[in-house]
């Protein structure tokens, strides 16, 4: 089983490639450069480290939201072109649970936290049950304060909209909030790759052509009239 994953939900850009159990290559960038510059750079590089060529690869991943609108329809429109050249499916994955998926086993709460911006985030929360991650709320966009409503036990927040609006948390809950190093806060491709091969084994994959962003607030992009 290989697959290759993508994100460009947020600021950073990530590429992998892994096969099976093991990470062939990984690329991250967090330049803050528009992703389109340099994404497909990254896809080539990490095809040349792996040794891999597009038609070896069995299905492809990339986060599919919540994120940055413009982010998302870059790492989307790629992966659906490879997709759709090969013939292979795609697996979505929730950048909230990609992010989740990163905490080490912990009998806290966790909350993911990712910046909407407009001074809102997007948020879920999960929790650990008997060594497996579950999502314990569906996936919102609200303002920062109330990523942490109704919190009254020791939780961790993860993600850059947790970062930025840590003040804002730690004021509501106190030392109830608790906050992983910098790094965890950036969702990374091998990440979504390896969620994404549970997806493949349990056919929750689509074909590029059906395959869209889920964006949870709606676009600030219109048409002209």
């Amino acid at each position: 089983m290989k697959i290759l994953a993508v994100d460009t939900s947020s600021r950073s850009c990530s590429v992998a490639v892994i096969e099976n159990s093991n990470l062939l290559a990984e690329i991250i960038k967090e330049d803050g450069e528009t992703h389109s510059r340099h994404l497909m750079d990254m896809i080539k590089k990490v095809f040349e480290l792996s040794g891999l060529v597009p038609f070896d690869i069995d299905c492809f991943a990339v986060t599919k939201g919540p994120g940055s609108f413009t982010g998302l329809r870059i790492g989307i429109s790629s992966v659906k072109g490879l997709a759709t050249a090969t013939g292979k499916p795609i697996a979505g994955i929730s950048t909230l649970d990609a992010l989740a998926a990163q905490v080490l086993p912990t009998p806290y709460l966790i909350c993911s936290v990712i910046d909407a911006r407009k001074g809102e985030v997007y948020s879920s929360r999960y929790r650990f049950i008997d060594g497996l991650i579950q999502k314990e709320m569906k996936e919102e966009v609200f303002l920062p304060d109330k990523a942490a409503d109704g919190i009254g036990e020791p939780c961790l927040f993860i993600g850059d909209g947790a970062s930025l609006y840590r003040n804002i948390i730690e004021k509501k809950i106190g030392n109830l909030a608790h906050f992983p190093p910098p790094f965890f806060n950036v969702i990374r491709a091998s990440t979504v790759a390896f969620m994404g091969i549970k997806k493949f084994e349990n056919n929750d994959t689509v074909d590029a052509a059906l395959f869209a962003p889920h964006y949870i607030r709606k676009s600030d992009v219109k048409l002209k009239t």
